[in-house]
């Protein structure tokens, strides 16, 4: 499923955004107090380089299941109706496997930071995850990031060429 993000779907991103960063930036500022949401973020962006598995799928997901829930709520408070959609963007179908190998491993991580986080930080690691995979699905944010997928794969050549001792080591 590869549906765009509707207007209503990034206004409800934004809200989701918002409510994670706000108390950061009017509390202490910590940056140990965003991991929880980056890690998310983290998982929804590596998931919209995806074009298919589990990660694709979720990351594929995400859009229409914010448009749909933000269309709603757009709805139930200005009782305006809202479909318009963004222009389309996308990180997919340029993982190589050294790439896709850092993806799992980085996912796999994510998962081990999951189980071991308290229900709050759940909570903020899946608005993380849900605002990774919309706005990936935007052709800005997709267009900034564009540089990533390059980077992943490139950091999973060095990998495999250190393990082939490819004179790295």
């Amino acid at each position: 499923m590869n549906a765009p993000l509707s207007l209503a779907g990034l206004a409800l991103t934004i809200v989701i955004l918002w409510a994670n960063l706000r108390p950061w930036w009017t509390g202490s500022r910590d940056p140990k107090l965003l991991a929880p949401f980056g890690k998310g973020a983290a998982f929804g962006i590596l998931g919209a380089m995806c074009a298919g598995g589990l990660l694709g799928w979720l990351a594929g997901c995400a859009p229409a299941v914010g448009s749909t829930a933000g269309s709603k709520a757009v709805g139930a408070v200005t009782g305006a109706q809202s479909g318009t959609t963004l222009a389309r963007g996308s990180l997919s179908g340029s993982l190589t496997e050294e790439g896709a190998v850092v993806v799992f491993l980085l996912t796999c991580g994510v998962v081990f930071a999951w189980k071991k986080a308290g229900k709050d930080d759940k909570k903020r690691m899946a608005g993380g995850a849900f605002c990774g995979a919309t706005l990936c699905a935007t052709a800005g944010i997709a267009g900034a990031l564009r540089f990533l997928p390059d980077l992943v794969n490139q950091t999973g050549n060095a990998g495999r060429a250190a393990f082939e001792s490819a004179g790295i080591l």
